[in-house]
Parts: structure tokens; sequence; C-alpha cells
């Protein structure tokens, strides 16, 4: 019996940020008690090396399981927690405080990478307008 894999990539997707999202501009996720957030964490991850990750690989390095393997795990160990993570369903970027709460927009490309952009940047407004892409929002923070 094999085990059913479930995925948070998109394709030639932008998630616009959510209607509540009280940035206006970029912001950078700032720590918590010293210690950086999930959002500050996929911030600099996406930020550093835009159009490098997948989702997939964005969720799965900034989640408590992905944190845990350490430097020394071999690629088997990886690939292993990678499977028995995504064995379950995961919240994909439409749930990151990215676009609920910092004001940036995600874009997935046609291989599933993704970059991030300010709400206040033409290059977001022209991802925003763009008809070739499909276009969804950021999850809201309140209930309509």
């Amino acid at each position: 019996m094999t085990k059913t894999v479930h995925t948070t990539n998109c394709f030639d997707t932008f998630i616009q940020v959510a209607e509540d999202c009280p940035a206006r501009a970029g912001e950078e996720p700032p720590p918590r008690a010293g210690n950086p957030t999930v959002a500050g964490l996929q911030y600099k991850m996406i930020a550093e090396a835009p159009y490098t990750y997948t989702s997939d690989d964005v969720i799965f390095a900034t989640s408590a399981q992905g944190r845990q393997l350490d430097a020394k795990a071999t690629k088997k160990e990886r690939s292993l927690a990678r499977d028995e993570f995504f064995s379950k369903g995961q919240a994909c970027l439409r749930a990151s405080g990215l676009g609920k709460r910092f004001g940036w927009g995600v874009h997935a490309d046609a291989k599933g990478r993704v970059a991030i952009y300010a709400i206040d940047s033409k290059h977001y407004q022209a991802l925003a307008r763009d008809p070739d892409i499909k276009q969804v929002r950021a999850m809201r923070t309140k209930r309509a």
C-alpha cells in the first residue's frame, strides 16, 4: 500500500494579499521573543533565492519537522521526513502570514518555483493584472 502524497505547489499562479491585510507596503516579518516566526523564515528563504524553491520546499523547510533535521541528515532521511510530512494535507502559502499580514504577494512560475513581491511594487501590480496567470487571494485573517 502506498501513501498518498499531498502537495501545496501551484503553477502560473499569483497569490495576492488578503483583503483584510493591514500592510500597505511589504514588511519583513519581525522576530517574536527573539526567535524568527514561520512567516519570517519563509520570507528569508524566498527573498534570498527567488524562483529557486517550490511551495512544498518552503512549507517543509519552515515547518517544525523540517527545522528539526540538522545539516547532518542524509538525503534519504530528508526524503522520508518530507514524504511523511506531506502524507497529510498541509496549509499552502495562501495561509502564510506573508500575504495575510505583511503585504507580500507570492508568484509561482510555470515550474512551481516561488518569489515574493511587495504590494506597493510595480511588479506586484503587473502580476495582479496579468490575465495569463491564475489569480487567488491569501486567506483572510478574520471571517467575513
